[in-house]
């Protein structure tokens, strides 16, 4: 019977807890941590790396120009910055094996 993989914020919790030896409450302390670093760095120019599972970067997209799908009309869209994650071969591999 293959094992169950955690799905809820608290299921990842007691996974990593359980994996770690280590109580919930540090499981859940660790990961925010973990969260606000990857945040941080994510403002950096050059983003944060995430070793074998993605790149956290941000990003520029340029003013275009669009069409409201109701009416068909031009309107134009304004430059803007996204988060992107970029995913690690590691991670592709590992999903797509």
């Amino acid at each position: 019977m293959a094992k169950k993989v955690p799905a809820t914020k608290s299921e990842i919790m007691a996974a990593i807890a359980d994996a770690a030896q280590i109580s919930k409450k540090q499981a859940v302390a660790a990961y925010d941590e973990l969260l606000k670093i990857a945040y941080a760095g994510a403002k950096g120019p050059k983003g944060i790396l995430l070793p074998g599972l993605g790149k956290l970067i941000k990003a520029k997209s340029k003013a275009r120009m669009g069409r409201n799908p109701a009416t068909g009309a031009a309107i134009k869209i304004p430059a803007r910055t996204k988060v992107k994650f970029r995913v690690a071969k590691a991670a592709k591999d590992a999903v797509l094996a």
